[in-house]
């Protein structure tokens, strides 16, 4: 791993100028940075409380976490350490230009459209399968939408892992300092109320709540909503099929559409249920329904384009003039140019 010169990353932040930072947590602050051969940069440093503790631990443990794990398209990339003359950790990560999840929908004037959500939903789904599926195992434990990135081209990563630990079987690799349940508030999962409670269902529960958050664009915690808690607002209307009143009203839901989204919020219902151990999926087991989701709808999609195509060709003859043509069971399509029976549109193929 390389060692950065604390001096480089000073002159690269304008000595951790205000005007560069980027992002902030409850253990300090990200900075940009631009380094002396042009690259951008995000700079992760401590608190001045964790400063002035010298308490390293979260850092060393996003080290050690990232260290663990083989490189991956769908997890921000830690690219080198550095430390101040006090002996306090600081991380250069790779830079995510368009921001977190959590601006995107919450503050940003242009809310996404479905297929960009339905996109990152995917991939930080497989983020959080591929640190599940590791060898030693990784959970999270702290998967909210504000540590969800988005880099140069739109793709989602998933990033500080502060608060992530190690799990080989049984076995839990748990620093003292990392032993107590921790997590955000909203997305925490309330099954895991002590040590012996934590599991990768913890981090399946955050990411229901993430794919709520995802569909409605509404916070995972809102005073001003009754019930406040995302969860407790949803569940009902997704178990009544009230879908229209979850999404993001801001945005017109396409007809083709509203059948993926209405399986994203069964998963997410699934995902955030109080029954840990029988009801929630793994994380394999929700990328492969909404993968399988995607690939029916391109399929039909296609089929569709197709019968779309062959109308446009359709000769302007009655059908009912045509004689001789193959006998071809009778099935109704409706497309831009009206409801036809498919043996209509089958007849005008002609093959090139």
């Amino acid at each position: 791993m390389h060692e950065f010169d604390y001096e480089e990353l000073e002159a690269a932040t304008e000595s951790f100028a205000s005007s560069r930072i980027i992002g902030k947590g409850s253990h300090g602050c990200i900075y940009k940075g631009t380094l002396k051969d042009g690259t951008l940069v995000a700079i992760k440093n401590q608190s001045l409380g964790l400063q002035k503790l010298q308490d390293n631990s979260k850092l060393d443990n996003e080290i050690r976490i990232l260290l663990s794990l083989p490189p991956t398209p769908y997890l921000i990339s830690l690219l080198g350490t550095s430390r101040d003359c006090a002996g306090n950790r600081v991380l250069v990560m790779e830079h995510m230009p368009n921001g977190t999840l959590h601006d995107l929908l919450h503050a940003s004037p242009s809310p996404p459209p479905w297929p960009k959500r339905f996109q990152a939903a995917i991939q930080v789904a497989k983020a959080v399968q591929f640190i599940h599926e590791a060898e030693p195992s990784v959970i999270h434990r702290d998967i909210k939408s504000a540590n969800i990135l988005f880099d140069v081209d739109w793709n989602a990563r998933l990033a500080d892992f502060g608060l992530a630990i190690r799990r080989s079987g049984q076995q839990v690799d748990l620093e003292s300092s990392l032993s107590r349940p921790a997590g955000t508030i909203g997305y925490l999962d309330p099954c895991y109320t002590a040590p012996c409670r934590l599991s990768t269902k913890n981090d399946v529960f955050s990411f229901g709540v993430v794919l709520l958050e995802l569909i409605s664009s509404t916070k995972a915690i809102d005073v001003s909503r009754d019930p406040s808690s995302i969860v407790e607002w949803a569940l009902p209307l997704v178990e009544e099929d009230r879908v229209e009143e979850i999404c993001d009203e801001r945005v017109t839901l396409p007809a083709y559409m509203e059948s993926r989204v209405r399986h994203m919020l069964r998963i997410a219902a699934r995902c955030v249920s109080s029954d840990e151990d029988h009801r929630r999926p793994s994380m394999g087991e929700v990328v492969d329904e909404m993968e399988n989701c995607y690939v029916e709808r391109v399929r039909f999609s296609l089929w569709i384009d197709i019968l779309d195509a062959c109308l446009k060709r359709r000769p302007q003859r009655a059908v009912a003039k045509r004689k001789g043509n193959p006998v071809i069971a009778a099935a109704t399509v409706t497309t831009g140019h009206g409801k036809m029976l498919l043996r209509e549109v089958l007849a005008d193929i002609t093959l090139e």
